[in-house]
């Protein structure tokens, strides 16, 4: 069974624990607060373990900082053009943290709730049930949500996330995880020489503030075709605007598969120094690639190294940002009475 222990007491008091699991071997680490992955260990070739998830030490850092390392995301992942976006006929208002618009639920979105934690061992899978419930109007959002995620490390290794989600009120929902991943392990530096593939022939270009255009643009030819394995420092430093509105990689590719009822693989990771390697699978029809652009050196992981500009990646399995405001995406609207679901796997090997 997962060992719960103490991992520190909010300013009010409140205690955070922390899970540790382990199985098929990968070892996993899960804060109550944010529902954090604080770690997430698997072997090399040769059977080295190491950490490949960027996080923090202590809970002061988790609260302090602003990077979402390996957060829980809600109640709505990536952007919000100018924190409105009409529902029903009434345009609704939530929280602006990001410029003009808002970002990941906003400035107390659900990475930074405590979430309740119940541990199980089901046959071979060990895992943890997470719940939290966002009060209608919370960040301006409508609806009271009551949320469910499941994180299962499987009988293979695999970590396995499942969300579910019901509400009293229409709402609009988009549940991701923002781990940071560098395959070599966390603060080794940077994950340009990594190789990726994203399953996608298109993405959404954005505009100065990272907000989708609305277009669907195709990506061969560009810097954003990862049909082929390919390194993600190749074309980093082109000078294609939309590499220079992010500073490197933080878009959303539209998958090929669409919105699928059973995970399917969509991105491959692979770090050649030690032969690790991540596949994605999802029942999502996005992924947002962040090349981790945004670190400046300023935060210090768990290992004690100042982590820099592309010494992590994330992928973010997800609707589209900004779909609210974007008829012709995926809807992300969630009517009483029906269920959210989401499922997204991630395999590890060497």
């Amino acid at each position: 069974m997962p060992v719960k222990e103490l991992f520190g007491k909010l300013t009010d008091g409140t205690e955070v624990h922390s899970w540790s699991l382990e199985n098929g071997g990968t070892r996993l680490r899960v804060l109550s607060y944010g529902a954090i992955v604080q770690s997430l260990e698997i072997p090399d070739r040769h059977g080295r373990y190491e950490n490949v998830s960027l996080g923090f030490g202590t809970l002061e850092d988790y609260v302090a900082g602003s990077a979402y390392f390996g957060a829980l995301i809600g109640r709505y992942g990536n952007r919000v053009a100018e924190g409105r976006f009409p529902l029903d006929g009434t345009v609704c208002h939530i929280d602006v943290n990001d410029g003009a618009n808002s970002l990941h639920g906003g400035a107390r979105g659900f990475d930074r709730r405590v979430w309740d934690v119940e541990p199980f061992e089901t046959g071979p899978d060990v895992g943890l049930h997470l719940y939290l419930t966002s009060a209608d109007g919370e960040m301006g959002y409508p609806g009271t949500l009551s949320v469910k995620v499941t994180y299962t490390l499987t009988r293979d290794g695999d970590w396995r996330i499942d969300y579910e989600a019901t509400t009293d009120r229409t709402t609009v929902v988009n549940l991701t995880s923002h781990v940071y991943w560098n395959l070599a392990g966390e603060g080794s530096g940077s994950v340009h020489d990594h190789e990726l593939s994203i399953a996608a022939a298109r993405c959404t270009p954005v505009d100065a503030g990272l907000i989708p255009t609305g277009e669907l643009a195709d990506v061969e030819g560009t810097p954003f075709d990862f049909r082929e394995p390919k390194e993600i420092g190749r074309d980093i430093r082109g000078a294609d605007p939309q590499l220079l509105y992010a500073k490197g990689f933080d878009h959303n590719w539209v998958l090929d598969k669409g919105v699928t009822a059973e995970p399917v693989r969509v991105a491959t990771l692979r770090d050649p120094s030690s032969g690790r390697t991540l596949g994605i699978s999802t029942t999502e029809p996005g992924l947002q690639f962040y090349s981790g652009n945004f670190l400046d050196g300023t935060l210090v992981g768990t290992g004690g190294r100042a982590y820099r500009q592309g010494d992590g990646l994330c992928l973010e399995t997800q609707h589209f940002p900004d779909s609210p405001n974007q008829p012709s995406f995926p809807s992300t609207v969630l009517r009483a009475g029906q269920t959210y679901r989401s499922t997204t796997v991630h395999c590890f090997g060497a």
